[in-house]
């Protein structure tokens, strides 16, 4: 008994941290605005930062839905290593995105080349069209794979019924796949909307001047260039609210599905003929072309940059790596802690505390932070410390998400026989816990440290001409047009990136297995 106090103790103790953090730098820089009244730049900023959003969200979740379907419907040769592409870009460094997608669509990649050639006019990747292509890069992926499991969880029985009935490919679109979509774009297309509101790695590279600027651009040039603390805090309390609200309605809108239990039975192909296999075909052929153009692009053009690596490149990699365990290390422990807690005895109050990160983002925690600690200390010299804590306060929610069902089916199977056994304590974490969620835990470490890895968000706000993570390296390099050694760096990157992901999750499927 004294066991399960002392762990619902720490939880309550996390979550009241989590709180205090988020909340915290919230009320910091609503308390620092000198005046809620925008500047005329500052309501073109909010402006844009709606449209680039929603726009985002519009496309990504619209060619996801035929791209979900027809993964769903077609087995071919490729499709599982097409699946997992899809998750790619999602633990792909942004600045690394950024650099391939304008080495394909820049002015001089082979895209505008084709339209030199061909007579037609070539096109900007600045500005609006940039962000958004880039933001479609990055959120296609994640709207598939969660439509994909929203075709793949309509029991089996549905279809074989409708093909017993003759139902043509229509009738079934209309009364088995609109019912799932209807309950599940609304959340998902507010899901990517939130994510867009603060891609602020993609608006710095992408933006392309005043007219194209977000809000957490605006943050950042207020800090960082005119030090205008009070603009700043207003900004990031316009942030704060939006994410908020747009937090709350994405956890309401989303509908159930009710179609009812199946036999578990596997879904078999329901593959089209005729017009419909070739459009399932050319989708399918857009998406990869899509994902993997840009990734293909960092490689062949940092392949040749390898040989003259810039200066600095070393100490910056050894500090993404600290930054990026240490954020991997921490959000796990309080994601675990959180998880179990919250499996043993669920409260409405801890959820929240483990979610409220979503309404958050780096450059809003990053400016009360940076508020918080500039009367006692030069910001500059906590750089890495508070880019770790802010890392791993933006990946708790996913990891609290990816534990949680895993810790309920732990405590469901096992509580009442390690409690007839007499496992506490130690011996229960080390002999039950770890074992049992070793595969999740592994994954989400992964997760978490690529993430922090390639992370270009609080260090850029924090970090002195010295002390810049790899990311920010990049960056440096791609603004003062060394775009060789900048792809050179960014490729590095990504072998980090990707190195710490699969050693993460390698571990915690060795141990699973064990």
């Amino acid at each position: 008994m004294a066991d399960r106090a002392g762990k619902i103790g720490l939880a309550e103790a996390l979550g009241l941290g989590i709180a205090v953090l988020i909340l915290g730098s919230a009320a910091m820089v609503g308390l620092r605005a000198e005046s809620w009244a925008l500047k005329p730049t500052d309501g073109s900023a909010l402006r844009f930062t709606v449209m680039q959003a929603a726009l985002s969200a519009c496309i990504s979740v619209a060619f996801a839905i035929p791209v979900a379907r027809a993964l769903f419907r077609r087995r071919f040769a490729g499709r599982r290593a097409l699946i997992r592409l899809m998750a790619a870009p999602f633990v792909l460094p942004v600045i690394v995105a950024v650099l391939g997608i304008v080495t394909v669509f820049g002015r001089a990649g082979p895209l505008n080349a084709m339209f030199e050639t061909i007579g037609l006019p070539q096109i900007s990747i600045f500005g609006l069209q940039g962000v958004v292509l880039a933001n479609v890069f990055f959120n296609l992926p994640l709207a598939t794979r969660m439509l994909l499991h929203g075709w793949e969880a309509i029991p089996a029985e549905r279809f074989r019924l409708a093909a017993s009935l003759g139902m043509p490919p229509a009738a079934q679109l209309r009364h088995l796949e609109v019912p799932m979509l209807r309950a599940l774009v609304p959340g998902i297309a507010l899901v990517i909307f939130l994510i867009c509101l603060a891609s602020f790695a993609i608006a710095l590279t992408l933006g392309g001047g005043p007219r194209a600027s977000t809000i957490e651009l605006a943050i950042y040039q207020a800090l960082r260039f005119d030090f205008d603390l009070g603009r700043a805090a207003l900004l990031a309390s316009v942030q704060f609210l939006l994410c908020a609200g747009v937090t709350l309605l994405a956890a309401r809108v989303s509908l159930p599905q009710a179609f009812g239990a199946g036999l578990g039975r596997r879904q078999q192909s329901f593959a089209p003929t005729g017009w419909r296999r070739g459009m399932d075909a050319a989708v399918l052929s857009a998406a990869v072309l899509l994902l993997a153009l840009p990734m293909l692009a960092v490689v062949a053009k940092g392949l040749p940059g390898l040989a003259a690596l810039p200066a600095g490149l070393g100490p910056a990699a050894l500090r993404s790596v600290a930054v990026a365990l240490s954020s991997a290390v921490l959000a796990v422990g309080v994601a675990l802690v959180l998880a179990l807690a919250q499996a043993r005895r669920p409260r409405l109050w801890l959820e929240l505390s483990a979610m409220l990160p979503l309404a958050a983002s780096s450059l809003v925690l990053g400016t009360g932070l940076f508020l918080m600690l500039r009367p006692f200390v030069a910001p500059q010299t906590l750089a890495l410390p508070v880019t770790m804590l802010v890392n791993a306060a933006l990946t708790l929610p996913y990891l609290y998400r990816l534990l949680l069902p895993e810790a309920r089916q732990l405590f469901q199977d096992y509580d009442a026989l390690a409690a007839s056994l007499g496992l506490t304590g130690i011996a229960r974490l080390r002999y039950l816990t770890l074992p049992r969620l070793a595969r999740p835990l592994g994954y989400g470490a992964g997760l978490a440290a690529a993430l922090s890895m390639g992370d270009l968000g609080v260090i850029a706000l924090f970090a002195s001409d010295g002390g810049a993570t790899l990311p920010l390296f990049v960056q440096r390099l791609m603004g003062s047009y060394r775009m060789e050694q900048a792809a050179a760096a960014a490729l590095i990157l990504v072998v980090l990136s990707y190195a710490l992901f699969w050693a993460f999750d390698r571990i915690g499927s060795y141990y699973a297995e064990a």
